[in-house]
């Protein structure tokens, strides 16, 4: 059996490597395809470097986020390797484009992160959700909410709860990650003295909006590691935007310094949905610069706080940030990648 697993951007390099393992064990053959949606290397390459991936058997290197960009080239792979299904990650645009190209060249689609919903149809993240979630003949959902929101949608797909993939990289590489990184050291930071902040989503990158972004994040009365997006760092460059003296403004992370980093803050501030889940594994309470987050779960237990883009509000909430006692755990056991290997062969073996 052949899968084609179309990948794009940070999480799901990170989200790919122990369903990869997985695969393998259960003799699946896995084709990769990488669109080129991230193509900095900090946010490409360096993945398939510290986390032991495989070469991608396609490299579109298309250097863009244009989903019909992406389609050509997909559908390329897919004449090629002639897969029992398509593998696609979460909501990016290389997860709309892999669905779109799979139902042109008739191969079933799998979603990995199916059902998840914020509410907010201005994110291009939600539409593609929405969308993908429609076409896949196997939903992949993270917990019992997800599958609950495809059944009131009637989404036609089969909907399997196998938990969040993320959560089993999270557990295998965040103590390697400590192991392994320097980067407090070379900061001289001390774990629990300091906030780790980052922003990418397009909505808040742009000028005013970002404006008071950054105004929030030079209220916090704690030293604040900021890992700046490519997209914003251009932004608050072109734009004039300081920020204050005590966030430190870096160039992209590799994914064990980040992860080594955000385990060892004190607060996380964000607008990564990725990332909110992160938080909660790590123990560390997030404050996310968002109205809306398809992880309600963890803001209803009190592990994360929506503050949008109000200065005053994200440093207040900083500042009162703690993470709750006696908190469940929330998608998955860590064991979400040979859940979904087993579904994969259920519906599209041998």
């Amino acid at each position: 059996m052949r899968v084609l697993s179309v990948v794009g951007n940070r999480p799901q390099f990170v989200k790919s490597a122990p369903l990869s393992v997985a695969l393998r064990e259960r003799e699946i053959d896995e084709a990769l395809l990488h669109t080129g949606q991230h193509y900095d290397r900090e946010l490409s390459q360096v993945f398939f470097e510290e986390l032991g991936l495989p070469e991608p058997r396609y490299s579109l290197d298309l250097h863009t986020a244009d989903p019909d960009a992406m389609v050509p080239g997909i559908l390329e792979a897919l004449e090629r390797e002639r897969p029992a299904c398509t593998l696609v990650y979460g909501d990016t645009n290389s997860t709309l484009a892999g669905a779109l190209a799979s139902v042109d060249a008739g191969v079933p689609v799998a979603h990995v992160e199916a059902g998840l919903r914020s509410g907010d149809l201005s994110m291009p993240e939600e539409r593609n959700r929405i969308e993908v979630d429609r076409l896949a003949a196997l939903l992949l959902c993270p917990d019992e909410r997800s599958r609950a929101t495809l059944a009131r949608e009637r989404v036609p797909g089969r909907a399997e709860v196998v938990g969040d993939v993320m959560a089993d990289a999270t557990m295998q590489l965040a103590p390697i990650a400590r192991g392994r990184s320097r980067l407090l050291a070379e900061l001289e930071l001390a774990p629990g003295t300091y906030a780790v902040a980052t922003v990418h989503r397009e909505a808040n990158v742009q000028p005013e909006r970002l404006r008071r972004l950054a105004d929030g994040l030079s209220r916090i009365n704690e030293p604040v590691v900021f890992s700046a997006h490519p997209r914003t760092a251009s932004a608050l460059e072109r734009n004039g935007i300081a920020l204050g003296a005590h966030v430190l403004q870096l160039e992209p992370l590799g994914y064990l310094d980040f992860a080594a980093l955000a385990s060892q803050a004190r607060v996380v501030v964000t607008d990564s949905g990725g990332l909110q889940k992160e938080a909660y594994w790590y123990g560390v309470p997030c404050v996310t610069l968002r109205d809306t987050t398809e992880w309600v779960d963890t803001v209803e237990l009190g592990a994360n706080r929506l503050v949008g883009d109000d200065p005053e509000l994200i440093a207040a909430a900083v500042a009162a940030a703690r993470m709750p006692s006696n908190l469940p755990r929330l998608y998955g056991d860590g064991q979400a990648s040979g859940r979904v290997a087993e579904a994969l062969c259920t519906l599209f073996g041998p």
